[in-house]
């Protein structure tokens, strides 16, 4: 079984940046697809970015793209999301999340296996 924790949310001012890990424990996940979810409150989860095993592939949603990045170091069995020029609009809890069944990147939240608790971003204006 694998575990996953997210951190590094909080509150940012708008234009602000974050840095969120998602660090796993129980198996190694190095050859898992990972990706980052969002709920804002009365919304659905919906996909931020997802990477491959080996991080050299990555797929983000259109609202992120340019300002996301996400990475992941395998000897650490961590995941990161880098988000920059961040807006009210980011505002979500954030999860992370990971697959055994598929080694390329995801989008769909019916893809992944395993979830974090999530961690809370808040952007202020």
């Amino acid at each position: 079984q694998v575990q996953l924790v997210e951190s590094g949310g909080g509150l940012v001012q708008a234009g602000g940046s974050l840095r969120l890990s998602c660090a796993a424990s129980g198996r190694t996940t190095s050859n898992y697809a990972m990706g980052w979810f969002r709920q804002a409150p009365g919304k659905e989860r919906d996909f931020v970015a997802s990477i491959g095993w080996s991080g050299r592939t990555a797929s983000y949603t259109d609202s992120v793209l340019g300002r996301f990045t996400i990475s992941r170091d395998n000897d650490k069995n961590t995941m990161y999301l880098q988000m920059n020029s961040l807006t009210p609009e980011d505002t979500a809890v954030y999860y992370c999340a990971g697959t055994s069944r598929f080694i390329n990147v995801q989008s769909s939240r019916y893809a992944y296996d395993y979830w974090g608790q999530g961690t809370q971003v808040t952007v202020s204006s």
